[in-house]
């Protein structure tokens, strides 16, 4: 008999140190730039609605068999009559979530932004935004952030098709800690909400828990008269990285974080649009999405600035790492910089 043989089942597979980057592996995992784990965050979501859950009665979490994969088990560890299994079915998930919420619970649901946006569209429509219900839709590996599971598993229509639902507050997480203060803020928001995630590794944007977020009002974390890069959710980091290369070039570009899509800061837009050319960068379509809000704000209010749409082209993206993808597609630091800086010489 082997030592394995004496273990009971589930012993020594609990992979949440490793997951979290505290253990003492030196694995790498798939980061944006092939880093240890130890160096990035990891999702934050099931701690976060745990503490809430320990003040708050009204926290239940549901999940479609995806806990590991989002750490919402750590919810369920701590708060398990709390915790729902769904099951591989998200639209049921969605409309039960739709019901806890009826009786004034505030259900928060996790899986794929891909299942949750795409497969639970009529869900989320139906049964959580037009009642007005409080559910929390949580759609994490968004983007092509699961590249080699391809074109089923990609979210690059979510934002697009989230941002159509009427009544529904749409949202991107930049990184854990805004991720964090979106889900306290998110405690005392009227109706239902659809917040877009990354992979859970996503490196770090804000140094601590912003203390003064707010759903619908802008970040601008960077100052530039050149040009004003509004980004949302994953592309924050790798704009700011931008910025960086481009001042090197003697070039002052702002950032913006344009954390909700809906409602949209209005007034940020005007700001940047006075400021000079704007580029909007999104792991999305340039169709519907960040780009496609700026667009309307800005010929609602008759602003004639410059504005280029940079994101993921009207295409499927082809299979691979997500790092490759991100440089195929320009949306990594030095892509973005390229792509700021031939619309600027475009526009001299």
């Amino acid at each position: 008999m082997t030592e394995n043989d004496t273990k009971r089942p589930g012993e020594g597979q609990d992979q949440s140190d490793v997951f979290r980057g505290t253990g003492t592996t030196d694995a790498k995992r798939s980061t944006e730039k092939g880093i240890t784990s130890r160096s990035v965050p990891a999702f934050v979501a099931g701690e976060e609605l745990a503490d809430l859950a320990d003040h708050d009665g009204r926290v239940v979490v549901l999940t479609a068999d995806l806990a590991s994969a989002n750490r919402l088990n750590d919810f369920g560890a701590r708060h398990p009559e709390r915790f729902f299994n769904m099951g591989i079915a998200e639209k049921n998930m969605i409309s039960v979530a739709a019901g806890m919420a009826s009786t004034g619970l505030v259900p928060f649901v996790g899986t794929f932004a891909s299942f949750a946006a795409l497969l639970g569209f009529e869900q989320i429509r139906t049964d959580c935004a037009y009642p007005g219900m409080a559910v929390r839709i949580l759609g994490h590996h968004s983007g092509m952030s699961l590249g080699y599971y391809g074109t089923s598993h990609h979210a690059l229509e979510d934002l697009a098709a989230m941002r159509a639902v009427a009544d529904l507050t749409v949202a991107c997480a930049a990184d854990a800690n805004q991720l964090r203060a979106m889900l306290r803020a998110s405690m005392d928001l009227p109706g239902a909400a659809y917040l877009r995630l990354g992979r859970g590794r996503d490196p770090d944007v804000y140094d601590m828990v912003p203390t003064n977020f707010e759903f619908g009002v802008a970040a601008t974390l960077r100052d530039g008269d050149h040009a004003t890069i509004i980004a949302t959710g994953s592309q924050v980091k790798p704009s700011l990285e931008a910025a960086d290369l481009l001042a090197g070039r003697g070039l002052r570009v702002a950032v913006v974080d344009m954390h909700t899509l809906k409602p949209l800061d209005v007034d940020c837009v005007r700001v940047a649009a006075v400021r000079g050319p704007i580029v909007t960068v999104e792991e999305h379509s340039v169709i519907g999405g960040l780009g496609g809000a700026v667009a309307e704000t800005l010929a609602d209010a008759g602003f004639p600035a410059a504005l280029l749409r940079h994101g993921v082209p009207d295409e499927y993206v082809p299979v691979g790492p997500p790092a490759a993808l991100y440089a195929h597609y320009r949306l990594d630091a030095p892509g973005i910089a390229e792509v700021v800086s031939e619309f600027l010489v475009s526009l001299a």
